[in-house]
């Protein structure tokens, strides 16, 4: 890839960025509310004193924007310290501030102990589903016509259009509460003792299994369905019919020829979901009551608690940002007429 290629696309990410954390800022500021009464209005009898203290220690006494509108010529006033200039400063050293329903612990550190769960639950996730969609789209669009067409492809349809809450439901009536075969909820035992760390490990996958499952289904029908459109498009391509021509096997040509050409529009799907990662966890984290950034976010939205929101939100829209950078370099590496 050229250096003009890869430049323009860094280039287009960081000014989205940009964009992304002024209206972050921008938002949580309209919202209806003072964030000194909402982190101090759970206790009663605090003083206008002790609201005045907090505005001062939060930096909330000090105008919003870098310029106001005055009634008076030249009807524009400058001011040096403001709210915004200090948002920035504080979002690009990494200090998220710090959250009101974390007993004192800062946004970074919320966000940072949640990250991991989520990130094993969907990664595991996404890798059964890209592995087995990709492979169910492919095999059904080479079959098309055929009784394997009209299963997968039935079942693909269905299962994208089940929300993952629908599908973690049926999964806990079925095999949690119904068979009692794996854990309801939670990423661990409560209170549980563990001999060995064998013991620990196998109690962590238990819990695994159903919330694995239902990221993975969801994400099945997606790529089945979109591979098999890919791959059905391929078919009538002129190195197809040459390739038949040669005498090559159906599986060769398959493997060989079409699932590599078929493949690119699959990657911009996966990156995407990948950036979407917490918008699927909290659904699959609240029926689960897994630990992640999902729960976490539900947890916010109910103590309404805006700096953890922000920081949540910040992160959220970086994470698919990078995943459509990503998207971008995968495909000009794959389809050299993206880089012209």
């Amino acid at each position: 890839m050229s250096i003009r290629y890869v430049g323009g696309r860094v280039a287009s990410a960081l000014i989205t960025i940009a964009l992304l954390i002024l209206i972050n800022f921008v938002l949580f500021r309209a919202m209806p509310g003072a964030p000194e009464r909402i982190a101090a209005g759970r206790h009663p009898g605090v003083t206008a004193e002790t609201f005045a203290n907090i505005r001062e220690r939060w930096g909330l006494d000090k105008p919003v924007y870098p310029i106001s509108i005055v009634g008076e010529p030249p009807f524009v006033e400058i001011n040096p310290e403001n709210q915004f200039a200090r948002y920035i400063a504080s979002t690009l050293t990494g200090d998220l501030g710090v959250a009101f329903s974390g007993a004192g612990q800062s946004v970074a550190e919320m966000i940072g102990a949640a990250i991991g769960p989520t990130l094993l639950l969907f990664g595991l996730g996404e890798l059964i589903a890209i592995f087995a969609g990709l492979a169910l789209g492919a095999y059904t669009g080479w079959r098309r016509g055929g009784a394997v067409d009209y299963v997968g492809n039935g079942v693909s349809l269905v299962l994208y259009s089940m929300p993952y809450f629908l599908i973690g439901m049926i999964m806990l009536l079925i095999f949690a509460t119904t068979l009692g075969w794996f854990p309801t909820f939670g990423m661990t035992t409560p209170g549980e003792q563990f001999a060995s760390p064998l013991d620990q490990l196998l109690d962590l996958l238990s819990h695994l299994v159903l919330p694995v499952a239902t990221v993975a289904i969801g994400l099945i029908g997606q790529y089945s369905i979109l591979m098999r459109s890919s791959v059905i498009e391929t078919l009538g391509e002129d190195y197809v019919t040459t390739a038949r021509a040669k005498g090559l096997r159906d599986n060769r040509i398959l493997r060989k020829h079409a699932f590599p050409n078929a493949l690119l529009p699959a990657v911009t799907l996966i990156a995407i979901n990948l950036g979407y990662v917490v918008a699927g966890a909290i659904t699959v984290e609240v029926v689960f009551n897994w630990p992640g950034l999902g729960t976490l976010t539900v947890e916010a939205l109910e103590a309404r608690d805006f700096p953890l929101l922000q920081g949540i939100f910040l992160l959220l829209s970086v994470a698919v940002v990078f995943a459509n950078l990503g998207a971008d370099f995968i495909y000009g590496y794959l389809d050299p007429r993206v880089r012209t």
